[in-house]
């Protein structure tokens, strides 16, 4: 394999709970559909859901950076990146491109046949769509008048409206490229610029939080509402037939104002947890539709009296990067996901309508209702671990999770969708007592029954699942004399393996607790993993190094040596063959037990910080820092036919791009069909003796027989050659007559015997006989 070449075992497929983002979302129409649709960034690519069910359509081609702002009319969606405006068609060609800018674009306005952007250096240009030819350029002074937003007016043919940092306004025509008034402003930075259902009337949200409902034929001010949520950061009205303004915020609120009464209707708090990037009402349906910066996509409906909304569909997402995932379930169709928001979700790589989310961690949901108080300061940190089992979810909690900071492990309820009633916390951890003392590992049994909690003062307790209770824990004193790194129990509940940061591996009796073997390393472990199956422990060390014992022997089978910075997970393959291991060195690279070699490596943008592997080993499921979604690779030995080989020492892997929201063409590339075309039949190395027997890794069924390959061989030769089967005639004979019939087998040589059946004879034929047959019966009587 040639150091170009990416991963030659995993290939990108397509990426999960990935949502939206900070850029503005874009409502569309589209007619033929007579449907509404929505646009919105993400990352490189754009996705389009319908508001109807709010599932997704189209994912568009990925553009080389991420995207800054989008943009859309009836026909095509212009998405900017960098220094550059592309328009795209059917939602994924990209068919114009424009450049000229000189610095990062971020706004964009459709103007019938035009586009006008906005880059960082304050330069504004038309283009013609269809040219793609510059039509004018504007040069601002950025000490007095930055542009911050952009809008056309309603009925102000060839107007553009722009709204600037310093807080005034300028309507400029774009045809006679005149200024025509400047307003003044309201000493505040303009953010938003909306256009009213009234004509001539215009809505300014201003960082200060000022919301200003301005007349531009008259230059006056009808109406000025103020929020105390900070800046505004985006604004709609409703068409439906009732005078509602909505105003996000950059807290995650919404307000809703009444225009004919000028007051506040209601406020919709935590509509997002973070701010609110777009919202939009639906024209008019009495539907908003938000997003915002917390990967969350919501639609309200207002249906209720007091003017107040609720949700009506939704599509998240993690608000924060994941911290652990792992597939839940021996199906491989549901992966569980902790992120640094304090959620936890699953995800579904079949179909989006099938994920859901078991919600944040709480301290004490009951207290908190009762006594009314705030439910953010009853949320638990985030998850920094957890387990999961299937066998007894119906009828106890299935998953425990410790989070950080936390003394305590929480459970949690995958059916219910919800976290359990239990906290697993010890009884000398008293109140007031060790708090600096915090879970750091825990592990479920296979059955489902007990899980374990390893603690940083270095203690492992057993818990029962269904009932809470302690049962006890490992070691008189403590487990370790440093904080527990990982616990691992086999498959049959026999033995418990733990890991410390005192450099020490001890395996322990599940049920007695006592201790049976302890192996001391060359460093401190930093996590572990057991394949139960195959009994194999894999132990990732603080120096970077991987070492892998058989729990059976405890020996060490394996040394693997190779990563430059800091393990963050590891996984093994169904089988137990590979060893995946993902590191700060934004590399994951997998390891062959049997033969103790690397072979395979790819290198990513960002690092891996947890990894996955499907139980039916069709799919790796990784989570990268600073990335809030998950991606999926497929494991191409299952579909193709892969020469996987030892990599040398100094291998140096290509940088492999992050799979995209749409499924990836699994296609084969020109270098691996040249790799694959360069594999050889394996030869037999030459017999060392007349007298010695070479062994064969083959089945005793595929070699015992070769003795008697003669024997065989002569038995099976035919006696006589292959004989050619007759050939039989498309048409089959008859024989004409009364009643038609097939010719008899001698008949079939006959010479100058019609094939064809005259049915008019037979029928004519056939009225003859019955008239006489007739005349008889008569003559009888």
């Amino acid at each position: 394999m040639s150091p170009s070449n990416g991963s030659a075992i995993f290939n990108s497929y397509r990426a999960l709970a990935l949502n939206c983002n900070h850029v503005p979302h874009v409502v569309r129409f589209h007619q033929r559909h007579r449907a509404f649709y929505l646009v919105t960034a993400v990352g490189a690519s754009f996705h389009i859901y319908n508001v109807k069910k709010l599932g997704i359509v189209a994912v568009s081609n990925p553009l080389p950076e991420d995207i800054t702002c989008l943009a859309a009319d009836r026909m095509l969606v212009f998405a900017a990146h960098g220094n550059y405006v592309k328009a795209f068609a059917k939602n994924k060609d990209i068919v114009y491109i424009y450049e000229g800018h000189n610095a990062a674009v971020h706004l964009l306005l459709p103007f019938g046949d035009h586009v006008i952007s906005v880059d960082r250096d304050n330069t504004l240009i038309v283009w013609d769509v269809q040219s793609e030819e510059e039509y004018l350029q504007l040069n601002f002074d950025k000490n007095t008048f930055t542009v911050s937003a952009l809008l056309h007016p309603s009925t102000y043919i060839n107007k553009l409206l722009l709204g600037s940092q310093q807080g005034s306004l300028q309507l400029w025509n774009i045809k006679s490229n005149k200024l025509l008034y400047t307003f003044q402003g309201w000493d505040s930075s303009v953010s938003v610029l909306q256009q009213a259902p009234a004509v001539d009337v215009v809505a300014v949200g201003l960082t200060s939080g000022m919301i200003v409902i301005h007349n531009l034929k008259y230059d006056e001010m009808v109406m000025k509402f103020q929020q105390d949520w900070g800046p505004v950061t985006a604004i709609s009205f409703r068409t439906d037939g009732f005078p509602v303004m909505a105003v996000g915020s950059h807290v995650g609120h919404v307000g809703l104002w009444d225009l004919e009464e000028k007051k506040l209707i209601t406020q919709m708090r935590e509509t997002h947890s973070t701010a609110v990037a777009g919202l939009t009402f639906v024209h008019g349906e009495p539907l908003l539709i938000t997003t915002g910066e917390d990967n969350a996509i919501r639609v309200w409906i207002f249906d209720a009296p007091g003017g107040g909304g609720r949700l009506l569909r939704c599509r998240m997402g993690h608000g924060a990067p994941p911290t652990k995932i792992k597939y839940h379930g021996s199906d491989g169709q549901n992966i569980l996901s902790a992120g640094q928001d304090g959620t936890l979700q699953s995800f579904s790589t079949i179909h989006e309508s099938f994920n859901k989310s078991l919600g944040h961690g709480c301290k004490n949901k009951k207290k908190s209702k009762k006594k009314g108080l705030n439910y953010i300061f009853m949320k638990l940190p985030p998850i920094t671990n957890f387990a999961s089992e299937t066998a007894r979810q119906s009828y106890w909690d299935g998953i425990v999770a410790c989070h950080q900071g936390c003394q305590f492990s929480t459970t949690w309820n995958y059916q219910k969708g919800s976290m359990g009633a239990l906290k697993l916390k010890p009884r000398r951890c008293k109140k007031g007592h060790d708090e600096n003392v915090y879970a750091t590992a825990v592990e479920l049994t296979s059955c489902g029954n007990f899980a374990l909690v390893g603690l940083s003062s270095g203690h492992v307790d057993v818990y029962n699942m269904q009932s809470g209770i302690h049962r006890g824990r490992y070691g008189k004193n403590e487990t370790h004399h440093g904080q527990i790194r990982g616990i691992a129990v086999d498959g049959l509940n026999q033995l418990t393996i733990t890991a410390g940061g005192d450099k020490q591996v001890k395996f322990w009796k599940f049920k007695s607790k006592e201790l049976v073997y302890a192996i001391i390393l060359d460093s401190s472990p930093a996590t572990i993993l057991l394949h139960r199956d195959s009994g194999m422990l894999a132990v990732a060390m603080d120096d970077f190094r991987i070492t892998v014992l058989d729990s059976e022997t405890r020996k060490i089978v394996r040394r693997f040596t190779g990563h430059q910075n800091q393990i963050n997970d590891m996984a093994f393959s169904p089988d137990g063959r590979w060893l995946i291991t993902a590191s700060m060195d934004c590399t994951i690279r997998t390891w062959d037990l049997p033969s103790g070699c690397l072979i395979d490596c790819f290198l990513l943008d960002s690092a891996a910080i947890s990894i996955t592997m499907s139980p039916t080993g069709d799919f790796l499921a990784t989570a990268h820092v600073d990335n809030l979604g998950i991606y999926l690779w497929s494991n191409k030995t299952l579909y193709n036919i892969i020469a996987l080989r030892p990599l040398p020492a100094d291998y140096q892997p290509a940088v492999t791009v992050l799979p995209g929201a749409c499924q990836q063409d699994l296609k084969t590339s020109d270098i691996e069909t040249e790799v694959q075309d360069q594999m050889i039949e394996y030869e037999s190395s030459e017999q060392l003796g007349e007298q010695l027997v070479t062994l064969s890794l083959l089945p005793e069924s595929r070699w015992k027989n070769l003795l008697n390959l003669d024997v065989i061989k002569k038995r099976n030769k035919p006696k006589e050659p292959p004989k050619v089967p007759k050939s039989v005639p498309f048409f089959i004979p008859t024989i004409s007559g009364l009643v038609p019939h097939f010719a008899a087998a001698e008949q079939q040589g006959a010479e100058g015997q019609s094939k064809v059946v005259n049915l008019g004879v037979l029928a004519q034929k056939n009225r003859i006989v019955h008239a006489a047959g007739r005349c008889s019966g008569h003559q009888q009587l």
